[in-house]
């Protein structure tokens, strides 16, 4: 299938990556021209210079930016240069008011519009196992599915347009929670004279057990946040559930109070830190 992929960073990248070596034909778009170019070097696509060129006839275009204005930006370029009946799959974690918007204008143009947030990091955008939640048409998500595959381990239409960014949400209420919990817990064994790498050998294979446990705890003990999804990107996507929850009335108490804790975390220097930074603000 002919397709485009806009924004190549370290989960576009990889994305692209495996759309190439499923044998699609793939054209890309980065703000940062030498990435793009990169891209093409490695996986033999096309590097074009605005998002609209690589978008040119394309069935599929994947964008994987910022926030929602790049979201906004990105479709008004592309949609009037995609192959009629179109779909644009938007991997970024933005608002459901956005994905909603984009779904109405490329309604209007005769596309379609998915959202589809993911969640693995960029192990598993590297991997191709990203969990992939999305939101639209019936019938654009079947076209795009078969596509997503290349990525994905699992991709699940959740409802109309924005329901994949409010299944998001819910990914991220929960992740929050749990890594706060991890934090206090190995700030508790370090305090009460317990080995945390011992502690966590005793109670991984119990409830206590999470992915969060399993592929945090050791380098959280190590004080070691130099990979993973940055703070400066789960403070952006908590703010999102924050103005959606004061949108529908739901009551997130701990969700509002771990995002301050993340405040805390960036104000120690620590924006580009893995989120289980958050063991270091209880460890200063």
């Amino acid at each position: 299938m002919r397709v485009a992929f806009v924004g190549l960073g370290v989960m576009g990248f990889p994305m692209a990556g495996h759309l190439a070596k499923a044998g699609h034909d793939v054209s890309v778009f980065n703000r940062s021209p030498e990435k793009a170019q990169r891209w093409a070097a490695a996986y033999g696509g096309r590097a074009c210079g605005t998002a609209a060129q690589a978008a040119e006839a394309a069935e599929i275009v994947f964008l994987c930016v910022g926030n929602d204005d790049d979201v906004r930006g990105v479709v008004a370029d592309i949609l009037s240069a995609m192959a009629a009946g179109g779909v644009v799959v938007d991997h970024t974690t933005t608002s459901a008011k956005v994905a909603r918007e984009m779904a109405a204008l490329a309604g209007e143009g005769g596309r379609w519009f998915v959202d589809a947030p993911v969640s693995g990091g960029q192990a598993g955008a590297e991997n191709g196992q990203l969990t992939v939640m999305c939101g639209g048409e019936t019938g654009a998500y079947a076209r795009a599915e078969p596509v997503i595959a290349a990525f994905a381990k699992a991709s699940r239409l959740m409802g109309g347009p924005g329901a994949g960014q409010l299944t998001k949400m819910v990914n991220q209420i929960c992740i929050a929670g749990i890594v706060q919990g991890l934090a206090e817990g190995m700030h508790f064994a370090r305090r009460a004279g317990l080995d945390p790498l011992e502690v966590a050998a005793a109670i991984s294979k119990g409830a206590a057990q999470s992915w969060q446990m399993d592929n945090r705890w050791g380098t959280m003990a190590q004080g070691e946040f130099d990979f993973g999804f940055a703070v400066d990107w789960m403070r952006k996507d908590l703010g999102l559930v924050l103005d959606e929850a004061q949108s529908n009335g739901a009551k997130l108490d701990m969700t509002a109070l771990v995002d301050g804790y993340y405040a805390e975390v960036q104000a120690m220097g620590g924006n580009r830190w893995d989120t289980s930074s958050l063991v270091a603000r209880l460890e200063k």
